[in-house]
């Protein structure tokens, strides 16, 4: 019986993982002119290194300024800067990860 509970658990913690990342960043960035994937390519150029990639991702999304952000200025007076993300320390890395893994292009070289 305790098994199943385990495997219960680790279900809806994958589960949670992904839906993050679909009901927050994929239900916001739907209505932009700005792929999520364009803008994964933007921060992989600009941030070559998974880690660099993630911290600086992350403490955008914390706290959002025009300086930090690597947007042009036409689109932030289009559309403005985000509002700090109101996700916990963890959804927001398990989002940020979730992102980073669908996107890689390491993954798809084989």
């Amino acid at each position: 019986m305790s098994k199943i509970i385990v495997i219960i658990f680790l279900t809806l913690g994958i589960y949670a993982k992904s839906t993050v990342y679909q009901d927050v960043c994929v239900s916001c960035h739907k209505y932009q002119p700005a792929s999520l994937e364009k803008m994964f390519m933007l921060y992989l150029k600009t941030y070559s290194v998974e880690l660099v990639f993630k911290v600086s991702l992350k403490e955008y999304l914390q706290n959002p300024t025009e300086k930090n952000s690597l947007i042009g200025s036409a689109f932030i007076r289009n559309f403005s800067v985000k509002s700090p993300s109101v996700l916990s320390d963890k959804e927001l890395n398990e989002a940020i990860d979730t992102y980073w893994d669908l996107y890689n292009p390491k993954k798809n070289l084989k």
